[in-house]
């Protein structure tokens, strides 16, 4: 797609082109921190796996980014496993094992697989209790690389994978912990991630906000105010823990033992009902932190205004709004189920408005609109140097059909695209999107249905980029 250019883009000094250059002639790729305006990164949680595989999201922060160049700049190829499942959280280790936390197509329960990661097909497999959501979207590695998450059943698991005789891999649970004290029986665990502390923090979807203490085994739980729910995960760094309910945006302390304790609340328009392309009412992100000098100065998500949703940035400090910017309003209409990519002064967002989901929350509740036709766009807003606003850097029509994850060494925004002129019939492709000017660079076919990425979040590993979607995981490498 042709972008709209909205500003002239800044050049780096020549001895850092020359320096990127020669590096890339080195190693055939661009090297590690080759785009310096997507940085810093927000520290490394110290209780996580090493940020980019953590978590759905990459790490704590929530950035969706990864300091390691993807596989664009050379013919692609694509290959599919199919798990008989949905998979839209994928993980990778510090070791480099990738994992895979699916929902079952048969029975709709929860399971948690090791990828082979030449062929995406499953090594081990290990079943999770099933609870009321339709399976664990939002865990994390720990930093002795266990997968965390919780089941159906309130408990707390952490996971680890071993091989044994004949060098055949087993999942097993090493550690359960019950969270039955702070979680009511007929609600369910949305979300899980370490603090920088080691505590685990949890959000629940009647709208509690929790935490477990593993030096002392405590487990305590702030409750949101009466009908506020939570659809999306949490994200932590060492200035705050943020939580998105379908009201507010909050902080917390990250560092107060015992029950959680609140810093501020940013309430925002929930728009009068959900909006079609969308799993609930109010605003479909997960927070995300980022900024240009220590990668955690803002915090950022997006609203359900109607008609058009709005980006809004807030100091992580104290809450302070930065801005609050309409987007896509070229467009009749705008939302999004995903939550922005940040770095540097940077935010990235797509447009789900109208992006038909195989399935539904069952509370879901109906769209208004009751359909849409899925329009997407892709736009770049950046953070004024100065922070007292935002300004469009870029925006396209780029269809992105599935989260999108930025290297910050090769500048490019990888994601599956729906491109064609048969709407929700056209095809999927894996694409690569130049972060500077919005321009798709690379693509190659994925297929049709049967592969759909369902706006998840793939992952990159030495260089491959694997994608979950409805039947299993999706391989796009170098040919």
């Amino acid at each position: 797609m042709t972008p709209i250019s909205r500003r002239r883009l800044t050049r780096p000094a020549a001895p850092l082109v020359i320096g990127v250059l020669l590096a890339a002639a080195l190693t055939g790729a661009p090297a590690a921190g080759a785009y310096p305006e997507f940085g810093p990164a927000a520290p490394q949680n110290p209780a996580t796996a090493p940020a980019g595989g953590a978590s759905t999201h990459g790490d704590s922060a929530s950035a969706k980014t990864f300091a390691q160049p993807g596989p664009a700049g050379a013919p692609l190829a694509a290959s599919r496993a199919t798990l008989l499942a949905a998979c839209p959280t994928l993980l990778h280790r510090g070791d480099g094992q990738l994992l895979a936390l699916c929902t079952d197509i048969l029975g709709q329960a929860p399971a948690l697989h090791l990828l082979d990661r030449g062929s995406g097909n499953s090594l081990a497999r290990l079943s999770i209790a099933r609870g009321n959501l339709l399976g664990g979207v939002y865990a994390y590695l720990d930093d002795a690389d266990r997968v965390v998450v919780v089941d159906g059943n309130r408990d707390l698991l952490r996971i680890a994978h071993s091989r044994g005789l004949f060098g055949i891999w087993t999942l097993r649970v090493v550690e359960k912990v019950s969270l039955a004290a702070a979680v009511d029986a007929a609600d369910s665990v949305v979300g899980v991630l370490a603090g920088y502390d080691r505590r685990v923090w949890f959000v629940t979807a009647a709208g509690g906000v929790g935490v477990y203490d593993p030096a002392t085994g405590g487990v305590h739980a702030y409750r949101l105010p009466a009908g506020e729910r939570i659809a999306n995960s949490l994200s932590t760094v060492p200035g705050g823990v943020a939580v998105t309910s379908d009201h507010a945006l909050y902080l917390f302390d990250a560092n107060t033992p015992g029950t959680p304790v609140l810093r501020w609340r940013h309430a925002y328009d929930r728009g009068p009902a959900r909006k079609p392309g969308q799993l609930s009412w109010g605003s479909g992100a997960t927070p995300v932190f980022f900024g240009p000098a220590t990668g955690t100065e803002y915090v950022t998500i997006t609203d359900n205004a109607v008609p058009r949703m709005n980006l809004i940035v807030l100091r992580t400090a104290d809450g302070a709004p930065v801005c609050t910017r309409p987007l896509f309003t070229a467009q009749a209409a705008s939302g999004t189920e995903n939550a922005p990519v940040a770095a540097g002064r940077s935010v990235f967002l797509t447009n789900t408005y109208g992006y038909d989901y195989p399935a539904l929350p069952p509370d879901a509740g109906p769209s208004v609109p009751e359909d849409a036709t899925f329009t997407g766009g892709l736009v770049r807003v950046d953070v004024r140097a100065d922070g007292s606003g935002c300004d469009v850097a870029w925006e396209t029509a780029t269809r992105s059909a599935a989260l999108p994850r930025l290297s910050t060494a090769d500048g490019k925004l990888y994601t599956a695209i729906q491109d064609g002129v048969l709407g929700e019939l056209d095809p999927f492709y894996f694409a690569a999107v130049d972060a500077r000017t919005g321009a798709v660079s690379d693509k190659v076919l994925l297929g049709s249905a049967l592969v759909n990425p369902i706006q998840t979040a793939g992952t990159a590993l030495n260089g491959v980029y694997y994608q979950g979607n409805v039947t299993g995981v999706l391989r796009v490498a170098r040919t």
